[in-house]
């Protein structure tokens, strides 16, 4: 039986429409950075039946066919998908959403999910999902971003707090309670033994993302993710002032050429059915 989507679903699906091509030319190339390790735990390499969840413009796909993969990949976005068909086109892509999958018990033997679970309304109930369809003993690795973020994650934050915005009623609050869980190596290990995976691992991943400021603030002024999101709703006085206080704060993390060294965290996680 399909499982109802949550409000905090529903806001997903409305916050990413349309915003493919944004994110490609944004954020993108900031979450391509653990994909050679995501492929890694799960164990990724010729002839493996891997299944790419969430997977945006095809970034950890596109790496898994280069590996000799046979992949699939899904993304509940249409624009994100038509980005990955195009890159593609020997790759079976098309639109699906956890929690719930279009595809049979074990069909994989890998399932990779590359930043999603900060996506979804029921983590755990995503995970039993990602579990029912990899094989026994299959390998299951995913992304997810640590909690607190790193200075260079929170700089559009803070932009947006020192401007006094004020969330949009659109605009998720968080997780139900019941379904949150801590952002860092244990409570994501716990989450997944939750979810009845077993071998669970979890390693917290650093790096230092380098772009200019414009291709920084290019996402959230199109709109991309929460904090665009955030930007996009307030009058034309308040977005004025969250770019002025972004700017002043990105000037902390610029070199003498004006491009941004931005220190990001990340969790990597990797368990078996």
């Amino acid at each position: 039986m399909p499982v109802l989507m949550t409000g905090f679903d529903q806001c997903e699906r409305l916050m990413w429409a349309g915003r493919g091509s944004a994110y490609a030319e944004s954020f993108a190339r900031l979450c391509a950075y653990p994909v050679p390790q995501l492929l890694d735990a799960a164990e990724v390499g010729p002839g493996v039946r891997m299944l790419d969840v969430g997977t945006g413009p095809g970034t950890a796909a596109a790496a898994a066919c280069a590996r000799g993969a046979m992949v699939t990949a899904v993304d509940a976005e249409p624009t994100m998908v038509e980005l990955a068909k195009q890159a593609l086109p020997a790759v079976d892509v098309h639109v699906a959403a956890l929690p719930d999958l279009p595809f049979e018990d074990g069909e994989f033997d890998a399932v990779v999910a590359n930043f999603v679970l900060n996506h979804v309304g029921r983590p755990k109930i995503a995970l039993a999902e990602l579990r029912r369809v990899v094989r026994p003993n299959g390998w299951i690795a995913l992304t997810i971003w640590a909690a607190p973020p790193a200075p260079g994650q929170a700089l559009l934050g803070r932009a947006i707090q020192a401007a006094g915005a004020v969330r949009p009623p659109h605009l998720p609050a968080g997780l139900a309670p019941e379904e949150d869980f801590p952002r860092d190596e244990s409570g994501l290990t716990g989450l997944m033994d939750a979810a009845g995976l077993r071998e669970t691992r979890c390693e917290s991943l650093r790096w230092d993302h380098r772009a200019t400021a414009e291709e920084w603030w290019s996402g959230p002024a199109a709109g991309v993710a929460f904090g665009g999101q955030m930007v996009q709703s307030q009058n034309p006085l308040i977005r004025a002032e969250i770019k002025r206080n972004f700017d002043r704060f990105s000037s902390a993390f610029a070199d003498e050429d004006g491009v941004l060294t931005l220190p990001h965290a990340a969790l990597l996680a990797r368990a078996r059915r």
